[in-house]
């Protein structure tokens, strides 16, 4: 039997506790510590309800221990690219959620330490390990729907978050369109080169006050021409909506949201069914759990790692790109990447 992988989480905030869930019963792995700056009342009580009550260490005592073999980094994103950096000089395999910084810049930096001490690292996309998206991608490498030509993307909260949350978080396009951008590349298996975007403040204008929009449309165009068109909103009042279709020469292929039951009521006065699953804690559920599998044969039997940094960069220059699209106006050109992050979307 191959021996689980020791690890410890950075960020016990609401991803990183789903994280030392889904570890705690993975035979792949063994979770060690956690590290939180302020450790409250409510965190102790959720610790202790799950045996991890001395799990409780400094970040810095994490990437010191040598039997800790990969690190969980779950913090704030603006701190995301200084552990990388730390946990990589400490010999750590790294799973990272995304973005991985609010600068592609500092994100290259990051990941040039990452790539001169050997390390693997992972960027939390979950997305791609959704299973109705990877039918999608297998469809579309399969070349039963011929040559893609539109991708559509609908990607909507069923709340807004709070102001201090968006103040912090870079903003819509690098916050939650971002997983959109990186949807695109991960259906299309190419390389974004134009990017155009219109935004508006029509749910909440605490938006507006923090220089940010919670309505937008994106255009990308990829390298072959084809169009991916993406759909946001901070606020759909039925649910959390998240939809894809791939459009192509030889036919079209969907997937539709996620909802608690299958089950459609029709009589004379209404068609019926379930609203969409309300949050993404549900919905990507699965996806979750299988990203961190996937972690853990990446460590153990050398697969690829199922989004790498490149990948992650790649999306945050998108998003980059879309917000200046939006403050300008104008369509916004995405100079050639190289081939390492078409070969890391493709090898699912």
């Amino acid at each position: 039997m191959v021996n689980p992988i020791v690890v410890g989480i950075i960020g016990a905030g609401r991803i990183g506790r789903l994280h030392a869930d889904n570890l705690r019963v993975m035979p792949s792995f063994k979770l060690k510590s956690i590290a939180e700056a302020v450790v409250s009342e409510e965190l102790l009580v959720w610790a202790e309800s799950r045996n991890l009550g001395s799990a409780f260490v400094n970040g810095q005592d994490i990437l010191n221990d040598p039997e800790i073999e990969a690190v969980f980094i779950c913090t704030s994103t603006d701190t995301h690219a200084s552990w990388i950096e730390l946990a990589a000089r400490a010999g750590k395999h790294i799973f990272c959620e995304k973005p991985i910084s609010l600068s592609s810049e500092f994100t290259h930096q990051a990941l040039k330490i990452v790539e001169d001490e050997g390390v693997l690292l992972q960027v939390g996309f979950n997305r791609r390990m959704d299973p109705s998206f990877r039918k999608l991608k297998q469809l579309v490498q399969s070349g039963e729907l011929g040559s893609p030509h539109i991708v559509k993307i609908t990607s909507r909260d069923p709340q807004p978050p709070g102001e201090a949350y968006v103040r912090s978080s870079g903003g819509m396009f690098m916050d939650m369109t971002i997983h959109d951008f990186d949807m695109a590349r991960y259906l299309m298996g190419e390389e974004v080169t134009e990017v155009y975007t219109l935004g508006a403040n029509l749910v909440d204008p605490m938006f507006g006050r923090c220089d940010d929009v919670d309505t937008a449309v994106i255009t990308l165009t990829f390298a072959s021409g084809a169009i991916c068109v993406i759909d946001n909103s901070r606020k759909a009042v039925y649910g959390y909506d998240q939809r894809v279709e791939v459009f192509g020469s030889c036919g079209s292929a969907t997937a539709d949201n996620c909802r608690p039951t299958t089950v459609e009521v029709s009589t004379a006065a209404s068609v019926t069914r379930d609203q969409p699953l309300h949050f993404f804690l549900e919905r990507y559920n699965q996806a979750f759990v299988e990203e961190v599998a996937a972690f853990a044969r990446a460590i153990r039997l050398q697969e690829p790692i199922i989004c790498s940094g490149l990948d992650g960069q790649q999306a945050e220059r998108i998003a980059e790109a879309a917000k200046e699209s939006y403050l300008t106006g104008l369509p916004v050109k995405l100079s050639s990447c190289a081939g390492e992050g078409i070969s890391a979307t493709q090898a699912l």
